[in-house]
C-alpha cells in the first residue's frame, strides 16, 4: 500500500482508497482550499518585457 506525507500537516497517510488524497483527511483539504482563498499561496507569472528597437 502507496503512503505519501500529506501535504497540509505532514502525517503518512493512504493514497489507495482515500478520497481526500493527496490530504490525509477532509479537514486538511479544505484548510489548503482556504489558503488558496485567501490568496496565502500564489502561483508566479514571469513577465516578459518587450525590447524598442525602433532606433529612436
Amino acid at each position: 500500500m502507496k503512503k505519501v506525507k500529506c501535504p497540509n500537516c505532514g502525517k503518512e497517510t493512504s493514497w489507495e482508497n482515500n478520497p481526500y488524497r493527496p490530504f490525509c483527511s477532509e479537514k486538511c483539504k479544505l484548510a489548503d482550499l482556504s489558503k488558496w482563498l485567501n490568496e496565502e499561496y500564489r502561483v508566479e507569472e514571469e513577465i516578459l518585457v518587450k525590447e524598442d528597437n525602433s532606433g529612436s
